[in-house]
């Protein structure tokens, strides 16, 4: 038995605090909700803190690591023999680092959330919290099982995402390179030969614009990418600090057409990794404690932090979630009939599903979209320099036949 502290609302919303004493962080909140209250958070004493060892590992492999010990726990071979397995076996250096410790820690009486606790490069806070939901629970195998689920959700997306993303950004750095090589390379050697052209006046002013854009890029090229780099080295110090992440994350949710994108996404991330720690009977906030970080933007991390505040007083989550103005009015609804009938959980997963799937069909049409107009904006500017090069050879050739 252990002493736990809970933070719990009765049907009126009014705040009730207390402790007691139970086998498990799950006993205490099914006596809780025994008496007719809802959960808030349980807490009892944590016994260390957590140490930062190694370099991250990747979400796909990290995945397959969840899902293969679930697997062996399922089949019954023991924690210790399952972890042993899986470091014996795997070639990522910085997992089986982790395991190492991982299995030693367990050796000397740690759970295994604890123990993943002390690698939050590898483990992300939610197996942490998951594993040991799953440890007091008795249900550490379908625990593992649903993180390893969710980190290949998690990790298909983003892998979506970026492959959307790659082709454009290809042909935007071809297209760049192409009309540089042009204008530092090629049209500098039309120069001398409309320099008369130019004396008499009667250069086209497309080409004269040409010519100094070029001569502008041949003398001070170097120092205009020096500038552009030191600004990029600028900008990375900057979203470093809470500030700058900040106004990134705004001026990200703001931007048109992919806006919305990254809203959804953000928010789609937040209610699985709720949802999946409230499935698993983490209560709501540690999991709005967790999940705010795992939005990944801070203004919508923000905001689900000032809705932890007001759920601690007595508040519903749907309410300060809507009035921040950055959540779907529709999945603030959702969430509102959710917390009534008492399915907030299964909602939150439904929620992100269907977020993923609208997200994933409107980048998809956007990337259509962009591949054609990134096309037709390099074939104009191309089409803009041979014009510029050829009016005054056209009107060369008129004067020698004149």
């Amino acid at each position: 038995m252990a002493d736990f502290t809970y933070i719990a609302r009765d049907a009126s919303g009014q705040r009730i605090t207390g402790s007691m004493s139970a086998a498990t962080e799950r006993d205490v909140v099914n006596q809780l909700r025994g008496k007719s209250l809802f959960p808030v958070s349980v807490d009892t004493e944590k016994t260390k803190k957590s140490l930062s060892l190694g370099r991250g590992v990747s979400g796909q492999k990290i995945a397959i690591f969840y899902d293969q010990l679930a697997s062996l726990m399922k089949n019954g071979v023991p924690l210790l023999r399952s972890l042993s397995v899986l470091r014996d076996q795997t070639s990522v250096l910085p997992l089986k680092n982790a395991l190492d410790d991982v299995i030693s820690r367990i050796e000397d009486g740690e759970s295994l959330g604890d123990a993943f606790e002390n690698h939050p490069k590898v483990f992300s806070e939610m197996a942490v919290n998951m594993a040991r939901a799953g440890t007091e629970g008795g249900f550490l195998e379908d625990a593992l099982g649903r993180v390893a689920l969710f980190t290949e959700q998690q990790d298909e997306l983003k892998s979506r995402t970026i492959g959307a993303l790659i082709y454009p950004a290809v042909l935007a750095s071809i297209g760049t390179l192409v009309v540089a090589v042009l204008l530092v390379f090629f049209v500098p050697k039309f120069g001398e030969m409309f320099d008369a052209l130019r004396e008499k006046g009667q250069l086209p002013a497309i080409t004269d614009w040409l010519l100094s854009f070029s001569e502008l890029l041949q003398t001070y090229g170097i120092f205009i990418l020096l500038a552009f780099a030191a600004l990029y080295l600028a900008l990375r110090v900057q979203l470093r600090t809470d500030r700058g992440r900040e106004i990134a994350d705004r001026f990200k949710i703001k931007l048109p057409l992919f806006g919305m994108i990254f809203r959804n996404l953000a928010v789609a991330r937040f209610c699985r990794v709720l949802g999946t720690l409230l499935h698993n009977g983490v209560p709501i906030l540690k999991g709005l404690n967790i999940s705010s970080d795992a939005a990944g933007n801070k203004v919508l991390s923000d905001a689900i932090n000032d809705a932890t505040d007001n759920i601690t007083s007595g508040a519903s989550l749907s309410v300060p979630l809507a009035s921040s103005g950055h959540f779907p009015k529709n999945v603030t609804e959702m969430i509102s009939v959710a917390e009534e009938s008492n399915t907030l959980d299964t909602v939150l997963v439904n929620i992100a599903d269907g977020l993923e799937k609208q997200t994933t069909r409107r980048l998809d049409l956007i990337v259509k979209l962009i591949e054609p107009l990134m096309l037709l904006v390099m074939a104009i500017v191309i089409l803009i320099v041979v014009i510029a090069l050829l009016l005054p050879v056209m009107k060369m050739g008129q004067a020698l036949q004149g």
